[in-house]
């Protein structure tokens, strides 16, 4: 009789041969907030999924040539990513949707921008007085 062999989450993958790099640990904290994963960000950046997991755990930097497009990808400045004003960017979380929103309305045709901005003008306005 053969021995059965069950499979289950903890049997994934190569165990860590040693503790990720500080600027590793970052760079995946960057990337689980944006929701991606490593395969995700392989293909944005179109490189193997694997070069990912080496910057996530053994490397201390970054390709030049990557930093920019995983700062947008990330949504992140490359100043972020590098950890240069690291106190400045753990203060900020995500944006809020007020922000979004407004990035939106940025989007609009002029018209639509200038109804927008007087609509909330009035709005404003009738905060203030009331």
């Amino acid at each position: 009789m053969s021995p059965i062999c069950i499979y289950n989450v903890f049997m994934a993958g190569r165990p860590p041969k040693n503790n990720a790099t500080e600027f590793g640990k970052h760079l995946a904290e960057l990337r689980k907030a944006a929701g991606l994963s490593q395969m995700a960000v392989a293909e944005a950046l179109r490189i193997p999924q694997r070069n990912v997991s080496f910057y996530e755990r053994e490397a201390r930097g970054l390709p030049p040539n990557l930093l920019k497009p995983l700062a947008e990808l990330l949504g992140v400045s490359a100043e972020e990513i590098l950890g240069i004003n690291e106190e400045k960017a753990s203060k900020r979380g995500p944006k809020s949707r007020l922000e979004r929103q407004f990035e939106e309305i940025q989007k609009l045709p002029r018209p639509k921008q200038e109804f927008i901005s007087k609509l909330l003008g009035e709005i404003l306005t009738a905060n203030l007085v009331a």
